[in-house]
C-alpha cells in the first residue's frame, strides 16, 4: 500500500504563484511514474502532469505547459508542482497520484487540495 498526502493549496490572485507538494508513504519503493490531476466542480478529473521515476521524464496538459512544473525528491518521498502565472480556470481540487508494480494505472490517490484563484 501507498498513502499520499498533498498540501500547499490555497487562495491566490491571478498571476500568482503556488506550490504543492504531495508526501507518500508506505511501500514508496514500488512506485514509479507520479502525477497530478485536477478536478473542477461538475467536471471530470483532468490530468495535469506526470514524472517518471528518475525525474527525467515529463509530461504536461496542454493548458499548464510552460506554467506548471512538477518534480520529485525520491529520498525524501515527495512530490512537488510548481504553478505560476495561474489563472482563474486553474480553480480545481489537485489530487497526487502514483503508479506502482502492484496495481494497473493510477492505483493510489491522495484525498486533495484545494487551490482557488480569482481574477
Amino acid at each position: 500500500q501507498v498513502q499520499l498526502v498533498e498540501s500547499g493549496g490555497g487562495s491566490v490572485q491571478a498571476g500568482d504563484s503556488l506550490r504543492l507538494s504531495c508526501a507518500a508513504s508506505g511501500r514508496t519503493f514500488q512506485v514509479y511514474r507520479m502525477a497530478w490531476f485536477r478536478q473542477s466542480p461538475g467536471k471530470e478529473r483532468d490530468f495535469v502532469a506526470s514524472i517518471s521515476r528518475s525525474g527525467g521524464n515529463t509530461d504536461y496538459a496542454d493548458s499548464v505547459k510552460g506554467r506548471f512544473t512538477i518534480s520529485r525528491d525520491n529520498p525524501n518521498n515527495m512530490l512537488y508542482l510548481h504553478m505560476k502565472n495561474l489563472k482563474p480556470e486553474d480553480t480545481a481540487i489537485y489530487y497526487c497520484a502514483a503508479q506502482d508494480t502492484t496495481r494497473p494505472g493510477y492505483g493510489y490517490w491522495g484525498q486533495g487540495t484545494q487551490v482557488t484563484v480569482s481574477s
